[in-house]
Protein backbone atom coordinates (compact mmCIF):
# COMPACT_ATOMS: atom_id res chain seq x y z
CA UNK A 1 0.00 0.00 0.00
CA UNK A 2 0.97 3.28 -0.94
CA UNK A 3 0.45 6.08 1.50
CA UNK A 4 -1.67 9.00 -0.25
CA UNK A 5 -2.60 12.21 1.30
CA UNK A 6 -3.17 12.11 4.49
CA UNK A 7 -4.71 15.22 5.20
CA UNK A 8 -8.17 14.20 6.57
CA UNK A 9 -6.96 10.90 7.63
CA UNK A 10 -4.93 12.34 10.52
CA UNK A 11 -6.70 10.13 12.94
CA UNK A 12 -4.25 7.24 11.21
CA UNK A 13 -0.87 8.11 13.34
CA UNK A 14 -2.25 10.00 15.35
CA UNK A 15 -1.06 9.96 19.27
CA UNK A 16 -4.28 9.99 21.75
CA UNK A 17 -3.92 11.09 25.84
CA UNK A 18 -7.38 10.51 27.23
CA UNK A 19 -7.77 13.22 30.48
CA UNK A 20 -10.62 13.24 33.12
CA UNK A 21 -10.49 17.37 33.20
CA UNK A 22 -11.41 17.18 37.06
CA UNK A 23 -8.35 15.20 38.12
CA UNK A 24 -6.13 16.65 35.98
CA UNK A 25 -4.99 20.50 37.31
CA UNK A 26 -6.77 22.76 39.62
CA UNK A 27 -6.10 26.22 38.11
CA UNK A 28 -8.32 28.42 40.71
CA UNK A 29 -7.41 26.18 43.97
CA UNK A 30 -10.89 24.53 44.60
CA UNK A 31 -9.84 21.06 44.87
CA UNK A 32 -11.34 19.81 41.38
CA UNK A 33 -9.50 19.82 38.12
CA UNK A 34 -10.62 22.46 35.45
CA UNK A 35 -10.25 23.39 31.71
CA UNK A 36 -8.09 26.08 32.25
CA UNK A 37 -5.76 24.01 34.89
CA UNK A 38 -5.52 21.33 31.61
CA UNK A 39 -5.02 24.45 29.10
CA UNK A 40 -1.99 25.30 31.18
CA UNK A 41 -0.27 21.88 30.58
CA UNK A 42 -0.60 21.79 26.93
CA UNK A 43 3.15 22.46 26.55
CA UNK A 44 3.58 19.44 28.63
CA UNK A 45 1.61 17.12 26.35
CA UNK A 46 3.30 18.86 23.25
CA UNK A 47 5.99 17.64 24.66
CA UNK A 48 5.38 14.12 25.42
CA UNK A 49 3.95 13.89 21.38
CA UNK A 50 0.54 13.57 21.93
CA UNK A 51 -1.47 14.79 18.76
CA UNK A 52 -4.64 14.45 20.08
CA UNK A 53 -6.66 14.96 23.05
CA UNK A 54 -9.55 12.81 24.22
CA UNK A 55 -11.52 14.50 26.96
CA UNK A 56 -13.94 12.27 28.72
CA UNK A 57 -17.49 14.31 29.92
CA UNK A 58 -17.07 17.75 31.13
CA UNK A 59 -21.08 18.11 30.49
CA UNK A 60 -23.49 19.41 33.21
CA UNK A 61 -23.96 16.28 35.09
CA UNK A 62 -25.41 15.31 38.94
CA UNK A 63 -21.75 13.56 39.27
CA UNK A 64 -22.99 10.03 40.11
CA UNK A 65 -21.16 8.28 36.90
CA UNK A 66 -17.83 10.35 36.67
CA UNK A 67 -19.81 12.53 34.05
CA UNK A 68 -21.27 9.80 32.08
CA UNK A 69 -24.57 10.75 33.43
CA UNK A 70 -25.22 13.90 31.48
CA UNK A 71 -28.02 16.20 32.15
CA UNK A 72 -27.63 18.90 29.21
CA UNK A 73 -25.41 17.93 26.05
CA UNK A 74 -24.72 21.20 25.29
CA UNK A 75 -23.57 22.35 28.99
CA UNK A 76 -20.00 22.45 30.72
CA UNK A 77 -20.23 21.50 34.76
CA UNK A 78 -19.71 24.84 36.04
CA UNK A 79 -16.73 22.95 38.45
CA UNK A 80 -14.42 22.87 35.19
CA UNK A 81 -15.10 26.02 33.51
CA UNK A 82 -17.34 27.46 30.87
CA UNK A 83 -17.86 27.34 26.89
CA UNK A 84 -15.52 29.80 26.82
CA UNK A 85 -12.80 27.68 28.45
CA UNK A 86 -13.24 25.18 26.07
CA UNK A 87 -12.81 27.59 22.82
CA UNK A 88 -9.48 28.23 24.07
CA UNK A 89 -8.45 24.92 25.07
CA UNK A 90 -9.41 23.74 21.33
CA UNK A 91 -7.84 26.68 19.85
CA UNK A 92 -4.38 26.78 22.20
CA UNK A 93 -4.33 23.07 21.64
CA UNK A 94 -4.55 23.40 17.78
CA UNK A 95 -1.11 25.90 18.22
CA UNK A 96 0.66 23.01 19.70
CA UNK A 97 -0.75 20.52 16.97
CA UNK A 98 -3.23 18.53 19.21
CA UNK A 99 -6.93 17.99 18.02
CA UNK A 100 -9.31 17.62 20.97
CA UNK A 101 -11.92 15.09 20.68
CA UNK A 102 -15.09 14.60 23.07
CA UNK A 103 -16.88 11.79 24.72
CA UNK A 104 -20.21 11.32 22.80
CA UNK A 105 -22.62 9.54 25.53
CA UNK A 106 -25.69 8.68 23.68
CA UNK A 107 -26.76 5.36 24.96
CA UNK A 108 -28.31 6.97 27.67
CA UNK A 109 -28.95 10.34 29.77
CA UNK A 110 -29.46 11.05 33.38
CA UNK A 111 -32.19 10.59 35.03
CA UNK A 112 -32.15 14.28 35.67
CA UNK A 113 -32.00 15.28 32.12
CA UNK A 114 -35.05 17.79 31.64
CA UNK A 115 -36.46 15.01 28.99
CA UNK A 116 -36.09 12.35 31.05
CA UNK A 117 -37.90 14.47 33.92
CA UNK A 118 -40.51 15.31 31.39
CA UNK A 119 -41.03 11.87 30.04
CA UNK A 120 -41.18 10.41 33.88
CA UNK A 121 -44.32 13.09 34.49
CA UNK A 122 -46.26 11.57 32.19
CA UNK A 123 -47.33 9.11 29.82
CA UNK A 124 -48.10 11.72 27.46
CA UNK A 125 -44.91 13.54 27.35
CA UNK A 126 -43.44 14.92 24.22
CA UNK A 127 -40.12 13.41 25.60
CA UNK A 128 -41.74 9.87 26.26
CA UNK A 129 -40.56 8.04 23.81
CA UNK A 130 -36.98 9.48 23.87
CA UNK A 131 -36.57 6.47 26.02
CA UNK A 132 -37.93 3.06 26.22
CA UNK A 133 -41.08 1.86 28.26
CA UNK A 134 -42.08 -1.68 28.97
CA UNK A 135 -45.64 -2.64 31.11
CA UNK A 136 -43.64 -5.75 31.58
CA UNK A 137 -40.44 -7.23 31.29
CA UNK A 138 -39.40 -9.14 28.76
CA UNK A 139 -39.33 -12.97 29.07
CA UNK A 140 -35.51 -12.72 27.43
CA UNK A 141 -34.01 -9.13 28.83
CA UNK A 142 -30.28 -8.20 28.49
CA UNK A 143 -27.65 -8.41 31.35
CA UNK A 144 -27.01 -5.68 33.28
CA UNK A 145 -23.30 -4.04 32.49
CA UNK A 146 -23.02 -3.85 35.87
CA UNK A 147 -23.65 -7.01 37.57
CA UNK A 148 -23.63 -6.89 41.27
CA UNK A 149 -24.44 -3.12 41.08
CA UNK A 150 -27.64 -3.67 39.67
CA UNK A 151 -30.12 -6.54 39.71
CA UNK A 152 -31.85 -6.14 36.20
CA UNK A 153 -31.87 -3.18 33.31
CA UNK A 154 -35.35 -2.54 33.72
CA UNK A 155 -36.49 -0.12 36.39
CA UNK A 156 -40.06 0.26 37.71
CA UNK A 157 -41.45 3.92 37.57
CA UNK A 158 -43.77 5.05 40.45
CA UNK A 159 -45.60 7.61 38.57
CA UNK A 160 -46.20 6.59 35.30
CA UNK A 161 -46.61 2.47 36.16
CA UNK A 162 -43.98 1.72 33.33
CA UNK A 163 -40.71 0.10 33.32
CA UNK A 164 -38.11 2.30 31.68
CA UNK A 165 -34.75 0.43 29.77
CA UNK A 166 -31.42 1.28 31.96
CA UNK A 167 -28.24 -0.78 30.60
CA UNK A 168 -26.31 0.52 32.74
CA UNK A 169 -27.09 2.24 36.22
CA UNK A 170 -30.74 2.68 37.08
CA UNK A 171 -30.11 6.59 37.21
CA UNK A 172 -29.47 6.15 33.38
CA UNK A 173 -32.23 5.67 31.46
CA UNK A 174 -31.42 4.37 27.81
CA UNK A 175 -32.10 6.78 24.87
CA UNK A 176 -34.35 4.90 22.22
CA UNK A 177 -33.09 5.32 19.11
CA UNK A 178 -35.65 4.21 16.84
CA UNK A 179 -36.96 7.64 17.54
CA UNK A 180 -36.06 10.13 14.54
CA UNK A 181 -36.42 13.03 17.34
CA UNK A 182 -33.68 11.18 19.16
CA UNK A 183 -31.12 10.57 16.34
CA UNK A 184 -31.80 14.73 15.60
CA UNK A 185 -31.27 15.44 18.73
CA UNK A 186 -27.94 13.52 18.63
CA UNK A 187 -27.28 15.11 15.08
CA UNK A 188 -27.72 18.77 16.67
CA UNK A 189 -25.20 17.62 19.62
CA UNK A 190 -22.41 16.96 17.31
CA UNK A 191 -23.16 20.10 15.15
CA UNK A 192 -22.83 21.82 18.28
CA UNK A 193 -19.66 20.67 19.10
CA UNK A 194 -17.69 20.08 16.09
CA UNK A 195 -18.75 24.07 15.36
CA UNK A 196 -16.72 24.83 18.75
CA UNK A 197 -13.98 22.92 16.84
CA UNK A 198 -13.81 19.47 18.53
CA UNK A 199 -12.56 17.07 15.44
CA UNK A 200 -14.06 13.88 16.59
CA UNK A 201 -15.83 11.73 19.17
CA UNK A 202 -15.52 8.83 21.38
CA UNK A 203 -18.40 7.26 20.77
CA UNK A 204 -19.59 5.34 24.33
CA UNK A 205 -20.85 2.35 24.37
CA UNK A 206 -21.98 1.55 20.76
CA UNK A 207 -23.32 -2.18 20.90
CA UNK A 208 -25.58 -1.30 23.89
CA UNK A 209 -26.19 1.85 21.72
CA UNK A 210 -27.22 -0.29 18.91
CA UNK A 211 -29.20 -3.31 20.29
CA UNK A 212 -32.79 -4.02 20.48
CA UNK A 213 -34.23 -3.19 23.78
CA UNK A 214 -36.09 -6.48 23.38
CA UNK A 215 -33.11 -9.00 22.45
CA UNK A 216 -29.90 -8.99 23.76
CA UNK A 217 -28.03 -9.39 20.48
CA UNK A 218 -27.30 -6.36 17.84
CA UNK A 219 -29.17 -5.30 15.72
CA UNK A 220 -28.44 -6.01 11.95
CA UNK A 221 -29.02 -2.55 10.78
CA UNK A 222 -26.81 -0.16 11.85
CA UNK A 223 -28.11 2.75 9.89
CA UNK A 224 -28.77 5.01 12.80
CA UNK A 225 -25.52 5.17 13.65
CA UNK A 226 -24.02 6.01 10.03
CA UNK A 227 -26.36 8.42 9.46
CA UNK A 228 -24.35 9.97 12.21
CA UNK A 229 -21.32 9.59 11.26
CA UNK A 230 -22.20 11.30 7.42
CA UNK A 231 -23.51 14.40 9.34
CA UNK A 232 -20.48 14.70 11.53
CA UNK A 233 -18.60 15.03 7.82
CA UNK A 234 -21.19 16.94 6.35
CA UNK A 235 -20.34 19.41 8.92
CA UNK A 236 -16.57 18.65 9.23
CA UNK A 237 -14.75 16.82 6.74
CA UNK A 238 -12.09 15.63 8.71
CA UNK A 239 -14.16 14.54 11.61
CA UNK A 240 -13.42 11.39 13.42
CA UNK A 241 -15.93 8.96 15.27
CA UNK A 242 -13.68 5.96 17.61
CA UNK A 243 -16.17 3.48 19.09
CA UNK A 244 -16.27 1.66 22.64
CA UNK A 245 -17.13 -1.23 20.64
CA UNK A 246 -16.19 -4.27 23.11
CA UNK A 247 -16.88 -7.72 21.00
CA UNK A 248 -15.43 -10.09 19.43
CA UNK A 249 -13.78 -9.19 15.95
CA UNK A 250 -15.59 -10.81 13.64
CA UNK A 251 -18.66 -8.48 15.01
CA UNK A 252 -16.10 -5.92 14.93
CA UNK A 253 -15.64 -5.73 11.01
CA UNK A 254 -19.68 -4.71 11.17
CA UNK A 255 -19.14 -1.40 12.92
CA UNK A 256 -16.43 -0.57 10.22
CA UNK A 257 -18.23 -1.49 7.11
CA UNK A 258 -17.16 -3.19 3.73
CA UNK A 259 -15.15 -0.22 2.51
CA UNK A 260 -15.10 1.72 5.31
CA UNK A 261 -18.31 3.11 5.09
CA UNK A 262 -19.76 2.03 7.79
CA UNK A 263 -20.54 4.07 11.14
CA UNK A 264 -16.90 4.07 12.98
CA UNK A 265 -13.73 5.03 11.82
CA UNK A 266 -11.55 3.81 14.64
CA UNK A 267 -13.10 1.08 16.94
CA UNK A 268 -10.79 0.07 20.67
CA UNK A 269 -9.21 -3.58 19.94
CA UNK A 270 -10.39 -5.26 23.71
CA UNK A 271 -10.41 -8.68 22.34
CA UNK A 272 -6.30 -7.55 21.69
CA UNK A 273 -6.27 -5.94 25.12
CA UNK A 274 -7.34 -8.62 26.72
CA UNK A 275 -5.12 -11.63 24.74
CA UNK A 276 -1.89 -9.18 25.74
CA UNK A 277 -2.73 -9.73 29.48
CA UNK A 278 -3.40 -13.19 28.70
CA UNK A 279 -0.07 -13.36 27.45
CA UNK A 280 2.05 -11.36 30.49
CA UNK A 281 0.41 -13.91 32.60
CA UNK A 282 1.86 -16.43 30.65
CA UNK A 283 4.82 -15.12 29.39
CA UNK A 284 3.99 -16.39 26.33
CA UNK A 285 3.15 -14.28 22.98
CA UNK A 286 0.60 -16.92 21.78
CA UNK A 287 -2.69 -15.68 22.57
CA UNK A 288 -1.68 -12.17 21.36
CA UNK A 289 -0.27 -13.12 18.40
CA UNK A 290 -3.50 -15.40 17.91
CA UNK A 291 -5.55 -11.90 18.69
CA UNK A 292 -3.89 -10.14 16.23
CA UNK A 293 -3.87 -12.58 13.26
CA UNK A 294 -7.91 -12.60 13.56
CA UNK A 295 -8.42 -9.16 13.01
CA UNK A 296 -10.53 -8.80 9.98
CA UNK A 297 -9.19 -6.75 7.06
CA UNK A 298 -10.10 -3.54 6.90
CA UNK A 299 -10.06 -0.13 4.40
CA UNK A 300 -7.25 1.69 4.49
CA UNK A 301 -9.63 4.75 6.08
CA UNK A 302 -10.54 2.54 8.98
CA UNK A 303 -7.70 1.97 11.93
CA UNK A 304 -7.59 0.08 15.01
CA UNK A 305 -7.25 1.99 18.44
CA UNK A 306 -4.49 -0.01 20.67
CA UNK A 307 -4.65 0.32 24.34
CA UNK A 308 -3.16 -0.21 27.69
CA UNK A 309 -5.56 0.59 30.31
CA UNK A 310 -8.74 3.00 30.27
CA UNK A 311 -10.75 5.01 32.59
CA UNK A 312 -12.55 2.21 33.17
CA UNK A 313 -11.88 -1.74 35.15
CA UNK A 314 -9.65 -4.07 32.60
CA UNK A 315 -12.37 -5.84 31.43
CA UNK A 316 -11.55 -9.86 30.33
CA UNK A 317 -14.94 -10.66 29.31
CA UNK A 318 -14.30 -11.94 26.03
CA UNK A 319 -11.50 -14.42 28.02
CA UNK A 320 -12.69 -18.15 28.95
CA UNK A 321 -13.63 -18.86 32.18
CA UNK A 322 -9.93 -20.53 33.02
CA UNK A 323 -8.02 -18.00 30.75
CA UNK A 324 -9.56 -15.35 33.27
CA UNK A 325 -8.86 -17.29 35.87
CA UNK A 326 -5.27 -17.08 34.96
CA UNK A 327 -4.75 -13.47 34.81
CA UNK A 328 -7.02 -12.74 37.95
CA UNK A 329 -4.47 -14.82 39.53
CA UNK A 330 -1.36 -13.41 38.23
CA UNK A 331 -2.43 -9.97 38.63
CA UNK A 332 -5.39 -9.57 40.79
CA UNK A 333 -4.97 -11.87 43.47
CA UNK A 334 -7.43 -10.34 45.95
CA UNK A 335 -11.05 -9.92 45.61
CA UNK A 336 -10.54 -6.21 46.55
CA UNK A 337 -9.08 -5.85 42.76
CA UNK A 338 -11.75 -7.03 40.64
CA UNK A 339 -14.93 -5.89 39.79
CA UNK A 340 -18.08 -6.98 38.07
CA UNK A 341 -16.87 -10.64 38.21
CA UNK A 342 -15.16 -9.78 34.68
CA UNK A 343 -12.68 -7.14 35.08
CA UNK A 344 -9.29 -5.62 36.82
CA UNK A 345 -9.92 -1.89 39.04
CA UNK A 346 -6.02 -1.80 38.61
CA UNK A 347 -3.15 0.57 36.54
CA UNK A 348 -0.05 -1.47 35.05
CA UNK A 349 2.84 -1.12 37.06
CA UNK A 350 1.22 -2.31 40.41
CA UNK A 351 0.05 -5.03 38.16
CA UNK A 352 3.55 -5.81 36.79
CA UNK A 353 5.04 -5.84 40.29
CA UNK A 354 6.53 -2.62 39.17
CA UNK A 355 8.88 -4.58 37.22
CA UNK A 356 10.34 -1.72 34.99
CA UNK A 357 11.04 -4.22 32.12
CA UNK A 358 7.97 -5.57 31.85
CA UNK A 359 6.46 -1.65 32.03
CA UNK A 360 8.46 -0.63 28.93
CA UNK A 361 7.92 -3.97 26.88
CA UNK A 362 3.92 -3.46 26.97
CA UNK A 363 4.56 0.25 25.90
CA UNK A 364 6.63 -0.62 23.50
CA UNK A 365 4.17 -2.83 22.16
CA UNK A 366 1.54 -0.27 22.48
CA UNK A 367 3.38 2.18 19.88
CA UNK A 368 4.57 -1.46 17.73
CA UNK A 369 1.26 -2.53 16.81
CA UNK A 370 -0.28 -1.76 13.66
CA UNK A 371 -3.30 0.98 14.50
CA UNK A 372 -2.98 4.54 16.75
CA UNK A 373 -1.90 4.40 20.60
CA UNK A 374 -4.08 5.48 23.14
CA UNK A 375 -2.83 6.63 26.39
CA UNK A 376 -4.90 7.06 29.71
CA UNK A 377 -3.46 10.29 31.61
CA UNK A 378 -0.30 9.38 34.11
CA UNK A 379 0.41 5.79 32.43
CA UNK A 380 3.45 7.85 30.84
CA UNK A 381 4.68 8.04 34.57
CA UNK A 382 3.74 4.57 35.56
CA UNK A 383 0.91 6.09 37.96
CA UNK A 384 -0.93 3.48 40.35
CA UNK A 385 -4.28 2.83 41.74
CA UNK A 386 -6.03 3.57 45.10
CA UNK A 387 -7.94 0.65 46.03
CA UNK A 388 -9.61 2.05 48.64
CA UNK A 389 -11.72 4.01 46.50
CA UNK A 390 -14.65 2.15 45.22
CA UNK A 391 -14.94 0.31 41.78
CA UNK A 392 -14.10 1.62 38.72
CA UNK A 393 -12.47 5.11 40.30
CA UNK A 394 -9.61 3.11 41.48
CA UNK A 395 -7.90 3.81 38.53
CA UNK A 396 -9.39 7.38 37.96
CA UNK A 397 -6.93 8.95 41.03
CA UNK A 398 -5.59 12.80 40.65
CA UNK A 399 -2.55 13.37 38.20
CA UNK A 400 0.74 13.36 40.19
CA UNK A 401 2.71 16.67 39.07
CA UNK A 402 4.94 16.83 41.85
CA UNK A 403 6.18 14.78 45.06
CA UNK A 404 3.85 16.63 47.20
CA UNK A 405 1.13 16.21 44.68
CA UNK A 406 0.41 18.90 42.92
CA UNK A 407 -3.08 18.65 41.30
CA UNK A 408 -4.12 21.02 43.39
CA UNK A 409 -3.41 23.82 46.15
CA UNK A 410 -6.86 23.18 48.59
CA UNK A 411 -6.83 20.36 50.83
CA UNK A 412 -6.83 16.52 49.58
CA UNK A 413 -10.19 16.67 51.40
CA UNK A 414 -11.56 18.75 48.50
CA UNK A 415 -10.05 16.58 45.96
CA UNK A 416 -12.58 14.61 43.42
CA UNK A 417 -10.94 11.45 45.07
CA UNK A 418 -7.51 10.72 47.30
CA UNK A 419 -4.39 9.99 45.40
CA UNK A 420 -2.60 6.88 45.92
CA UNK A 421 -0.41 5.94 48.77
CA UNK A 422 2.86 4.03 49.32
CA UNK A 423 4.97 3.31 46.28
CA UNK A 424 3.30 4.84 43.79
CA UNK A 425 2.19 7.74 45.61
CA UNK A 426 3.36 11.20 44.43
CA UNK A 427 6.69 11.44 46.32
CA UNK A 428 7.49 8.28 44.03
CA UNK A 429 5.90 8.68 41.20
CA UNK A 430 5.58 12.42 39.69
CA UNK A 431 5.60 14.39 36.45
CA UNK A 432 8.75 16.55 38.03
CA UNK A 433 11.03 14.08 39.23
CA UNK A 434 10.65 12.67 35.60
CA UNK A 435 11.17 15.42 33.59
CA UNK A 436 14.39 15.35 35.13
CA UNK A 437 15.76 12.27 34.33
CA UNK A 438 16.86 10.93 31.38
CA UNK A 439 15.84 7.32 31.92
CA UNK A 440 12.65 7.54 33.44
CA UNK A 441 9.25 6.18 31.62
CA UNK A 442 8.02 9.76 30.84
CA UNK A 443 11.22 9.70 28.93
CA UNK A 444 10.95 6.42 27.81
CA UNK A 445 7.04 6.95 26.53
CA UNK A 446 8.14 10.22 24.98
CA UNK A 447 10.88 8.76 22.64
CA UNK A 448 8.12 5.81 21.59
CA UNK A 449 5.60 8.51 20.50
CA UNK A 450 8.66 10.22 18.64
CA UNK A 451 9.69 7.03 17.08
CA UNK A 452 6.28 6.65 16.15
CA UNK A 453 5.18 9.81 14.65
CA UNK A 454 8.42 9.15 12.16
CA UNK A 455 7.20 5.50 11.09
CA UNK A 456 3.81 6.16 9.37
CA UNK A 457 4.00 2.69 8.46
CA UNK A 458 2.95 1.36 11.97
CA UNK A 459 -0.95 3.42 11.69
CA UNK A 460 -0.99 2.71 7.30
CA UNK A 461 0.61 -0.34 6.89
CA UNK A 462 -0.56 -4.06 6.93
CA UNK A 463 0.04 -6.13 9.76
CA UNK A 464 2.80 -9.60 9.27
CA UNK A 465 3.77 -12.04 11.69
CA UNK A 466 7.41 -12.22 11.49
CA UNK A 467 8.69 -15.76 12.47
CA UNK A 468 10.40 -16.48 15.14
CA UNK A 469 12.76 -18.87 16.28
CA UNK A 470 12.42 -18.31 20.26
CA UNK A 471 8.97 -19.33 21.01
CA UNK A 472 8.71 -16.17 23.38
CA UNK A 473 9.57 -13.59 21.14
CA UNK A 474 6.58 -11.86 19.04
CA UNK A 475 7.84 -10.91 16.22
CA UNK A 476 5.89 -8.68 13.51
CA UNK A 477 6.00 -6.34 10.79
CA UNK A 478 4.31 -3.60 9.54
CA UNK A 479 4.44 -2.55 5.61
CA UNK A 480 3.98 -0.01 3.17
CA UNK A 481 4.99 0.09 -0.28
CA UNK A 482 7.82 2.59 0.91
CA UNK A 483 9.16 1.18 4.19
CA UNK A 484 9.18 -1.73 6.30
CA UNK A 485 8.93 -1.50 10.75
CA UNK A 486 9.72 -4.37 12.62
CA UNK A 487 8.98 -5.21 16.24
CA UNK A 488 10.37 -7.85 18.54
CA UNK A 489 8.91 -8.08 22.48
CA UNK A 490 10.59 -11.00 24.56
CA UNK A 491 7.58 -12.02 27.19
CA UNK A 492 10.10 -13.88 29.14
CA UNK A 493 12.31 -12.87 32.06
CA UNK A 494 15.05 -14.85 30.57
CA UNK A 495 17.40 -14.03 27.66
CA UNK A 496 16.88 -15.23 24.48
CA UNK A 497 18.88 -15.57 20.95
CA UNK A 498 17.13 -16.24 17.83
CA UNK A 499 16.69 -15.68 13.93
CA UNK A 500 14.11 -14.09 12.79
CA UNK A 501 12.72 -14.54 9.00
CA UNK A 502 12.16 -11.16 7.45
CA UNK A 503 11.45 -13.15 4.18
CA UNK A 504 13.61 -12.18 0.34
CA UNK A 505 15.70 -8.50 0.82
CA UNK A 506 18.32 -7.54 -1.17
CA UNK A 507 21.91 -7.71 -0.59
CA UNK A 508 23.30 -5.11 1.94
CA UNK A 509 19.81 -4.84 2.93
CA UNK A 510 20.17 -4.05 7.07
CA UNK A 511 17.87 -4.22 10.24
CA UNK A 512 18.70 -0.66 11.90
CA UNK A 513 17.36 -0.33 15.66
CA UNK A 514 15.21 3.14 16.18
CA UNK A 515 16.15 3.79 19.43
CA UNK A 516 19.88 2.98 19.48
CA UNK A 517 21.24 3.26 15.57
CA UNK A 518 22.55 -0.52 15.91
CA UNK A 519 21.83 -2.53 12.95
CA UNK A 520 22.17 -5.94 11.75
CA UNK A 521 22.81 -7.24 8.59
CA UNK A 522 19.85 -9.28 7.14
CA UNK A 523 21.40 -12.77 5.03
CA UNK A 524 19.46 -14.76 2.94
CA UNK A 525 16.10 -13.09 4.50
CA UNK A 526 17.51 -14.31 8.06
CA UNK A 527 18.77 -12.06 11.07
CA UNK A 528 19.86 -13.42 14.37
CA UNK A 529 20.02 -11.73 17.67
CA UNK A 530 19.28 -11.51 21.24
CA UNK A 531 17.12 -9.84 23.15
CA UNK A 532 17.40 -9.44 27.36
CA UNK A 533 14.53 -10.88 29.56
CA UNK A 534 11.42 -8.80 29.20
CA UNK A 535 13.48 -6.53 26.16
CA UNK A 536 12.18 -5.33 23.06
CA UNK A 537 13.27 -3.80 19.69
CA UNK A 538 11.44 -1.80 17.14
CA UNK A 539 13.35 -1.41 14.19
CA UNK A 540 13.34 -0.42 10.37
CA UNK A 541 14.54 -2.10 7.09
CA UNK A 542 16.99 -0.54 5.88
CA UNK A 543 17.91 -1.37 1.91
CA UNK A 544 20.82 0.09 -0.22
CA UNK A 545 20.54 3.34 -1.87
CA UNK A 546 16.72 3.78 -0.28
CA UNK A 547 17.88 7.28 1.16
CA UNK A 548 16.42 6.16 4.34
CA UNK A 549 17.89 7.91 7.49
CA UNK A 550 19.05 4.74 10.07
Amino acid sequence: MRIADTSDLWWKNAVVYCVDVDKYLDDDGDGVGDLTGLARRLPYLADLGVTCLWLMPFYSTPGRDNGYDVSDYYGVDARLGTHGDVVELIRTAEDRGIRVIVDLVMNHTSDKHPWFVSARRSRTSPYRDFYVWRDEIPDDPRETQFPGEEDGVWEWDEKTEQYFLHSFYSHQPDLNAENPAVRRELAKVMGFWLQLGVSGFRVDAVPSFVSSPERREPQRDHDVLKALRRFAQRRSSDAMLVGEVNVPHEEQAAYFGEDGDGELHMQFDFASNQALYLSLAREDPAPLRASLESRPPIATISQWANFVRNHDELTLDQLSEDERAEVFDAFAPEESMRVFGRGIRRRLPPMLGGDPRRVRLVYSLLFSLPGTPVLLYGEEIGMGENLDIDERDAVRVPMQWRPEGGFSTAPPSKHPLPAPTGAYGPAHVNVQDQLLAGDSLFAFVRGLARSYRQSPEIGWGELEITPVSAPSVLGHAVSTDESRFVALHNFAGEPVRFEVELGEEPPGTELVCLASGESWPVTGGTVTMALDGYGARRMRVCRPGDGRLR
